[in-house]
C-alpha cells in the first residue's frame, strides 16, 4: 500500500508541474500590442481591425465612418437603437455579411475584410431597408481608385 501512495504523490506532483509550466507558457504566449492612442490590439503577422459603429434605428443607418479602403479589415459594430427588431447586411463584390437579428437595446459584431466596388449597407427585416434602413458606401483601393 505504502508504494500506491508513493506512485499517487509523484503524480499529483507531475500534474502540479506540468500546470505551473502551461500557466508560465500562456502568460509569455501573447504578443498583441495597442496601435495609438485608440488603443486597438494587434496580434503579429494580422493589421488591427478599424471599428465602425453602427447605429440601427427607426428606420436609417448610421456610420460613424464614411471612407474606406480595400483590403482592410473592419469590425461593423451595430447597436440597435430602435424599437423595433433590426439586421445589419453588406452586401457587395466580396459577397454578403450579416449579424443576427437585434432586440433593441442590443448590439452585434461584424468582421468584414472589403474588397474595391460600391456595397450596399441595410437592415435585411422584412420590409426596413424600403422604409429608409439602407445606403451605399464605396470602398477604394490602397491607391485611391477602384
Amino acid at each position: 500500500m505504502p508504494r500506491t501512495t508513493a506512485r499517487g504523490r509523484t503524480r499529483v506532483a507531475m500534474g502540479l508541474a506540468a500546470g505551473v509550466l502551461m500557466g508560465a507558457l500562456a502568460a509569455c504566449g501573447g504578443s498583441a500590442q495597442h496601435d495609438g492612442p485608440a488603443g486597438r490590439q494587434q496580434t503579429s503577422g494580422r493589421p488591427a481591425a478599424t471599428k465602425v459603429e453602427v447605429t440601427l434605428a427607426d428606420f436609417r443607418v448610421m456610420l460613424s465612418k464614411t471612407t474606406f479602403t480595400a483590403g482592410q479589415r473592419y469590425d461593423f459594430v451595430a447597436r440597435n437603437h430602435g424599437q423595433h427588431v433590426h439586421a445589419l447586411e453588406i452586401e457587395g463584390p466580396g459577397g454578403e455579411h450579416h449579424t443576427r437579428t437585434l432586440k433593441p437595446g442590443a448590439s452585434a459584431r461584424l468582421g468584414v475584410t472589403l474588397k474595391p466596388g460600391t456595397y450596399e449597407v441595410y437592415c435585411p427585416v422584412d420590409g426596413h431597408k424600403g422604409l429608409g434602413m439602407q445606403m451605399k458606401i464605396t470602398v477604394v483601393g490602397a491607391g485611391g481608385g477602384y
